[in-house]
């Protein structure tokens, strides 16, 4: 960790260039000998991505950062306080600390939290954040998770685990087995130490995959921000074996929407063709797949097998977003160019043939508007569009 990145100097610099293309600034010449310019331009990268992000750091005064690459992966604030509303007790291990966002979480819901991180620079700088930070309650220890675990051989009431989602043989991986930590090949060794297991992954992580990799599981949480998926929490207790909950949380600004379900319901859907009002569920409903089940808790229609898309007569509540339905034409040349060609929409396909882009090329639709257009198919298998008035 190069404390020398703190002085005065160099930290006016950096906040100074906090909305300076970093790309540009990397073509000056390093006036602060002997610190190293790439990694004065990395805090400024990695400050710029915590705006937002990460508001606590932010904000706080003489904070390090590390790569940039770090701060993406880590936790937002907002899904952290999520996260630490799920545990509780005295102890908590976090086997894969990163930047220690959750843990910082973590310490307000439990009393003593480790932040247990491989890479020795990572952890000092963290260690160091948090006593910035004025939190007190979290050891940070460099080294592997699994020899931290036998060595403080402590039962934790919880262990959180972020298995490393990037593989150098692979790039991107989709299975939890290729992931670090192998957690399903390490799962027996870790209920030595505790009963409840919280893992966190990459929305990309196939839902019925992650089920058939790990055992013991009993909630799946969805968790979207601004109804964008951005992780899959799975919380694991010892020898569970009963029905699996599926929460799909999306934090929005003013509120946060909740749909929860058992997993592999044998539900069936009503279906209808379109009525006055039509739905279409948020980010975290989509990627849980709980399709079937909406029509069974909201008083609402389905409008194909395949479409996930919803009517009725009478408005309602409900967790994604509403429109009211203007028109229904046939995806047909003679219906589409006399309403649709050369006007200003925002195109959706739900279960449709073409993609949006081959769509505005073919009708010279415009992007953008007030008109909410969705391309999909009704319960007949006939292809419509519906031109929608957004409600929500």
């Amino acid at each position: 960790m190069d404390i020398s990145i703190l002085s005065i100097e160099l930290q006016e610099f950096i906040d100074r260039n906090l909305n300076t293309d970093v790309s540009q600034l990397a073509l000056q010449k390093n006036k602060f000998t002997p610190s190293d310019w790439t990694a004065i331009l990395n805090q400024i990268a990695a400050k710029q991505k915590a705006k937002i992000k990460l508001p606590s750091w932010y904000n706080t005064k003489d904070i390090i950062y590390p790569s940039k690459i770090s701060i993406e992966q880590t936790s937002s604030e907002k899904t952290a306080l999520y996260k630490s509303n799920l545990v509780s007790g005295i102890s908590l291990i976090d086997l894969t600390g990163g930047f220690g966002v959750d843990d910082f979480y973590f310490a307000k819901k439990v009393n003593q939290v480790i932040h247990c991180e491989i890479n020795d620079e990572l952890s000092e700088i963290v260690a160091y954040n948090l006593n910035t930070l004025k939190v007190k309650n979290i050891e940070c220890i460099a080294g592997d998770s699994s020899a931290v675990l036998k060595n403080k051989n402590q039962y934790f009431d919880w262990i959180y685990i972020d298995p490393s989602r990037r593989n150098d043989a692979k790039g991107k991986v989709f299975l939890l087995k290729d992931c670090l930590p192998n957690v399903p090949e390490l799962l027996d060794f870790y209920f030595e130490f505790t009963a409840n297991i919280m893992i966190k992954t990459a929305p990309i992580l196939d839902i019925t995959a992650g089920i058939s990799e790990l055992k013991n599981v009993k909630n799946i949480h969805i968790i979207s921000v601004d109804n964008e998926v951005k992780e899959l929490l799975w919380i694991l207790e010892k020898n569970y074996t009963n029905k699996i909950e599926v929460i799909c949380c999306n934090i929005n600004k003013d509120q946060t929407d909740q749909f929860v379900f058992d997993y592999g319901n044998s539900n069936t859907s009503n279906y209808s063709l379109p009525k006055k009002y039509l739905y279409e569920p948020n980010a975290a409903i989509m990627k849980s797949g709980g399709f079937d089940e909406i029509t069974v808790q909201f008083p609402l229609e389905k409008l194909h097998q395949h479409s996930h898309l919803y009517t009725s007569d009478k408005r309602i509540d409900f967790p994604g977003r509403i429109f009211e339905i203007e028109n229904c034409i046939e995806y047909q040349k003679h219906s589409m160019k006399s309403i649709l060609e050369n006007i200003k929409a925002n195109i959706t396909t739900r279960n449709f043939p073409e993609t949006v882009e081959n769509i505005r090329k073919k009708w010279k639709i415009k992007e953008g508007g007030n008109v909410y257009c969705f391309f999909t198919t009704d319960l007949n298998n006939n292809k419509i569009v519906l031109l929608c008035n957004k409600l929500k």
